[in-house]
C-alpha cells in the first residue's frame, strides 16, 4: 500500500479550510459531497502525487448511513489533522492484512469518482483513529487534477502510547520512510516543505 492522502477535520468545512490553508501558506480548492455520509470537502494537490483534503460534516445533508466516517460524529474542538488514507491496489485482497477492526469497506461515489474504502461499522478506526483509512480508486485518482500547491510532506509523525503495537500493524502495509511512529499521546502531525519554506499541519 502507498500514502494517498491527508484529511483535516473540522466543525465545519470553513474551519477545516482555513486551518489547512493557514498550515500550508497555499489556498484550497474544490470539492464536493459524500452522500453516504452526508460530509463534504475541498482538496488540494500535493508533490508526489498526494493531495491533501479539508472534510466535516454537511448540515444540509441527511446521511445515508450512520455513525459517519473518520469519526466525525464525534468531532470537537478546532481544527486539525485527523485522518491518513493509503491507497490499495486490491483492497479484498489486501484487507486481511489490516487489524480485524479496520477491514469493513464500503462502496463510495462523488461525482465521477468512485472508491471503495475501509469504514469501520462505528466509524472509529483502531488505534485511536490514528490507524490509516485504506481505499481501493476504481476510477483515476484525482490527485492529477487539482491545483498545485507546490508542498511536499517530507514526515507524518503518528503519536500513540501503543506505539509498538501500532509501529507492528503498519509495518504489515507500509513501508514510507515519512512515516514515524512515536510514543506519546495519540497525536498526528505533518511536515511540509513550501514555497514559503518549512510548514508544520498539526
Amino acid at each position: 500500500m502507498i500514502l494517498d492522502h491527508l484529511a483535516v477535520a473540522g466543525e465545519t468545512l470553513e474551519e477545516a479550510v482555513a486551518h489547512a490553508e493557514e498550515a500550508l501558506g497555499a489556498a484550497l480548492g474544490p470539492g464536493g459531497s459524500h452522500t453516504r455520509y452526508g460530509t463534504h470537502n475541498r482538496l488540494i494537490g500535493l508533490e508526489d502525487g498526494l493531495y491533501l483534503e479539508a472534510i466535516a460534516i454537511d448540515i444540509e445533508a441527511e446521511p445515508q448511513e450512520q455513525p459517519r466516517w473518520f469519526d466525525l460524529n464525534r468531532f470537537k474542538g478546532p481544527a486539525r489533522l485527523n485522518n491518513w488514507i493509503l491507497r490499495s491496489e486490491n483492497l479484498e485482497t489486501e484487507k486481511p492484512l489490516l487489524p480485524p477492526h479496520a477491514q469493513r469497506h464500503v462502496a463510495m461515489q462523488r461525482g465521477s469518482l468512485s472508491w471503495l474504502m475501509t469504514v469501520p461499522s462505528d466509524g472509529f478506526l483502531p488505534f485511536d483513529n490514528i490507524f490509516p483509512a485504506v481505499l481501493q480508486w476504481q476510477a483515476e485518482p484525482p490527485a492529477g487534477k487539482l491545483p498545485r500547491s507546490r508542498c511536499r510532506l517530507t514526515r507524518l509523525i503518528l503519536s500513540h502510547p501503543e506505539a509498538k503495537d501500532l509501529q507492528a500493524a503498519l509495518d504489515r502495509i507500509l513501508a514510507d520512510p515519512r512515516v514515524a511512529v512515536e510514543q506519546g499521546k495519540p497525536a498526528m502531525l505533518a511536515e511540509f516543505e513550501t514555497p514559503h519554506g518549512p510548514r508544520v499541519l498539526r
